[in-house]
């Protein structure tokens, strides 16, 4: 049995498909980009019969891409496999990856079928989809659910049909590693012709331990882990890909496997998720949080600073954290700025270049020194937006104990300048008061947080806000030196994500899960 790990990333379908974490074209292709330089084997693009979005998404991304296998989700029915065929069959290297639920829960209340109808189901839309590509990937929803010796049964009628992949997903999280592990076993013991294909493991992280079931899976015997970058997905998200990749890397000894990985690209591609989604990662999160590499504690200090391997078990370098950062100020030159750029992953046209440059030497002129996560927070803001229904041109708050907070606020609105006035209980209220009228918007706050990006008196504050308007969820970021300018920014950024959901709808049905 081959040693190799196959990675199939699901950042772009199933890690979309976290709140408010909805992608346009641009901004998903960005991220393929960065996805075929991290190494990734394969790339699940996206879900072609979900709307014409995704469908036109997968579509560009198959066309782009041609270092990475490019996989399209399906229902088992013809509409999704031919739809998902006309959004890959221009990729390189393509895949159809099909799925239907198993477990008799899923039988009884959602599909309402046999055991017998699942199978013949499962048997044809493998069929189907090997008429157009030999890279066949079939997937059992709910397969840790589901009773063993039925998932085996489906299996086999699979690979009888041509599959070249069994993907195996925790679907809601609900397996133990031993018991998932126990499982893999036991189909590659009892399902005929398992000795031909890839077993893969999709493991959710409802109870915490989606990178614990992965690791089961693949000692077991499992050769493809599907991942998202950051773990973000459903509910509690997917199995992190920094944290299998990483484990394996770092326990090599224990475990005698290995990737593709650049590994040096996980953490560019951790922050560039992070800006395109929103979705924030934790200080705490494993590889590529905050505080991964931080030491507060003085006996831990004095013990790295002699020997890093007390208590760090990776160096930061080679997740691409480099320790020794070149520092931008307003007399850094063009050269430079391109040069921070391309250290921290990011392929620019010389357009983007020069409108991110304009940007930073504005900001440079507020601040003595920028960061890496100043430079970042420009491209998320300059770059990374989506098109803009709506524009800050201007913005002016009294507030104070003896004074009622008043925000003016001059809008472009569709090309159009608006202005008016409002008030509220304090500044951030009446800015978003006066924000909501002037756009007619009746969305309500579900999250607002604040922080501050770097250290310093004079650092940027980033804000991010979720919004919710007629069951459509977005999220908002916005960063400047000034806490309630970022806080306006977050809210018009997440009134214009709105707009675009509303023209380009990808909420995801119960279907799409796995």
């Amino acid at each position: 049995m081959t040693d190799q790990v196959i990675i199939f990333d699901t950042t772009l379908r199933d890690g979309e498909q976290s709140p408010g974490a909805s992608m346009n074209t641009a901004e998903k292709l960005r991220l393929a980009r960065q996805l075929e330089r991290l190494g990734v084997d394969v790339m699940e693009a996206g879900f072609p019969a979900a709307s014409n979005g995704d469908f036109e998404a997968v579509k560009l991304i198959s066309e782009t891409v041609r270092n990475v296998q490019v996989a399209a989700l399906a229902r088992t029915s013809k509409g999704d496999i031919d739809r998902a065929w006309e959004a890959i069959k221009n990729a390189a290297h393509h895949r159809i990856h099909t799925f239907i639920a198993t477990s008799d829960i899923h039988l009884k209340h959602k599909l309402r079928m046999t055991r017998e109808q699942v199978i013949e189901t499962a048997s044809e839309a493998v069929r189907y989809a090997k008429s157009f590509t030999e890279n066949v990937e079939f997937s059992a929803e709910d397969g840790s659910r589901s009773d063993w010796d039925f998932l085996c049964q489906v299996y086999g009628a699979a690979i009888k049909q041509g599959a070249t992949t069994l993907n195996l997903p925790d679907t809601v999280g609900y397996a133990l590693p031993d018991e998932f592990g126990q499982l893999i076993r036991y189909l590659r013991e009892h399902t005929p012709g398992i000795e031909k294909v890839i077993i893969s493991t999709h493991c959710h992280n409802d109870l915490g331990l989606a990178t614990a079931n992965t690791l089961a899976g693949l000692k077991a015997g499992a050769r493809q882990a599907e991942v998202t970058i950051n773990g973000i997905g459903e509910r509690a998200g997917n199995t992190s890909l920094e944290e299998v990749v990483m484990s394996l890397y770092t326990r090599r000894d224990l475990m005698g496997l290995t990737t593709k990985i650049r590994t040096e690209e996980i953490y560019p591609s951790s922050r560039l998720v992070s800006m395109v989604t929103g979705i924030v990662v934790q200080p705490n999160k494993a590889i590529v949080g905050a505080n991964a590499f931080a030491h507060e504690a003085g006996i831990h200090q004095d013990g790295v600073l002699k020997n890093r391997m007390t208590y760090e078990i990776m160096e930061p370098k080679t997740v691409g954290l480099d320790t020794n950062r070149l520092v931008l100020g307003k007399h850094s030159g063009r050269h430079a700025f391109r040069a921070k750029l391309t250290e921290l992953g990011y392929d620019m046209t010389q357009e983007e270049i020069d409108r991110l440059f304009e940007k930073f030497k504005e900001l440079a002129d507020k601040r003595k020194e920028l960061a890496d996560e100043d430079i970042e927070a420009l491209v998320a803001e300059q770059i990374l937006r989506v098109h803009d229904v709506y524009e800050l041109g201007y913005l002016n708050v009294v507030s104070g104990t003896v004074t009622v907070p008043t925000a003016t606020v001059r809008l472009k609105i569709k090309g159009k300048e608006v202005q008016k006035a409002g008030f509220g209980i304090g500044p951030i209220d009446a800015t978003y008061n006066t924000i909501a009228k002037m756009t007619g918007s009746k969305s309500k706050l579900l999250r607002f947080t604040v922080s501050a990006i770097t250290g310093g008196m004079d650092a940027q504050g980033e804000v991010s806000v979720r919004l919710i308007e007629d069951g459509l969820v977005a999220l908002g970021k916005g960063t400047d030196t000034d806490i309630i300018t970022a806080s306006a920014k977050a809210f018009i950024n997440g009134l214009n994500r709105l707009e675009y959901l509303k023209t380009n709808p990808t909420l995801i049905s119960d279907d799409r899960r796995l």
